[in-house]
């Protein structure tokens, strides 16, 4: 059996998920960032960390656009 989601929970739903996104990016940029400076053997760690803020970038660039088409085009 599917549950059916009106308009305004699956917006709920997306803003919520956007939000843990923009947690998730500021916590794996801290986290590259502390690596990077404070410890050059754990480069590897350090390049891992890049890329997964990299790709919660992404994810929130992709959520940004459902809930507010167009915003990812304008100039920051």
């Amino acid at each position: 059996m599917t549950d059916v989601v009106d308009s305004d929970e699956l917006l709920r739903r997306i803003q919520r998920a956007r939000a843990c996104a923009h947690e998730e990016l500021l916590a794996w940029r801290a986290r590259s960032a502390d690596l990077a400076r404070t410890d050059a053997e754990r480069a590897d760690d350090a390049a891992d960390a890049r890329t997964r803020g990299l790709a919660y970038e992404a994810v929130l660039k992709v959520l940004d656009e459902i809930v507010t088409p167009g915003r990812s085009a304008e100039p920051r």
